[in-house]
């Protein structure tokens, strides 16, 4: 009988995990960090940063990286800074390729808990804005969720 409930119980919680990492980011509920929590974001191993001066966004790969992060504010609600994104251009495939880099303003957002991390503040979505030039086929304003 315990492991029905256990299994039922899991089920429920892996249900509910993935409806809300498969829901549009307008549909999830935003929890705002009450007044002087620090709030992070969490890089490809799982650390929290603070006003890192670079942001790996390809994970698997390393093939797109945001480097000379300037801060011009680190708050709960969101962080803003300037910097260049650096994106391999993969041609003729990813070893062989070149990085370009492109002028971007990156802007993290969305600060949710982190899961397994009590009182942990982490931003949960991105948004590079290119002034200029961009990668092929990249619109000029790009917003995505951030791993957690």
């Amino acid at each position: 009988m315990r492991v029905h409930r256990a299994t039922a119980a899991l089920m429920v919680c892996a249900g509910v995990a993935l409806a809300t990492a498969t829901a549009p980011a307008s549909a999830s509920a935003v929890s705002a960090p009450s007044s002087g929590q620090r709030v992070a974001v969490v890089d490809c191993a799982g650390k929290t940063l603070e006003r890192p001066g670079s942001f790996i966004l390809a994970c698997g790969d390393g093939n797109n990286v945001l480097k000379s992060l300037r801060w011009s504010h680190w708050t709960s609600p969101s962080a803003v800074a300037v910097g260049m994104d650096m994106v391999n251009d993969c041609r003729p495939y990813c070893a062989a390729g070149h990085f370009h880099g492109y002028p971007v303003r990156v802007r993290f957002d969305n600060p949710q808990p982190r899961s397994g991390h009590s009182g942990q503040q982490h931003y949960t979505r991105v948004t590079l804005t290119y002034p200029a030039d961009r990668p092929a086929n990249t619109p000029r304003v790009v917003t995505t969720r951030l791993w957690s």
